[in-house]
């Protein structure tokens, strides 16, 4: 597994941790499950606070590795010339 693919990787997972998060944080606003959310101790502010840093991961990720994944190719195509 390369750079990218890591990275990748990375970026899919915390998107989809921010997607989970935020619709914890929807179902604690609109009062559908709060016991469990009381149990864990988060309120609705962590839980967005968690959705947005995990899409702003997911976006960073997701930029590196196409970062990488051209400069792979350019020095693929400079070694073949």
């Amino acid at each position: 597994m390369g750079h990218a693919d890591r990275l990748r990787l990375i970026g899919k997972i915390t998107y989809y941790v921010g997607w989970i998060s935020l619709l914890g944080g929807a179902l604690l606003h609109l009062k559908i499950a709060p016991a469990m959310f009381a149990a864990l101790t988060l309120s609705k502010r962590n839980l967005v606070e968690i959705a947005v840093v995990s899409f702003l991961i997911s976006i960073a990720s997701e930029l590196r590795a196409r970062d990488s994944a051209a400069r792979e190719i350019t020095g693929v195509l400079k070694r073949a010339a």
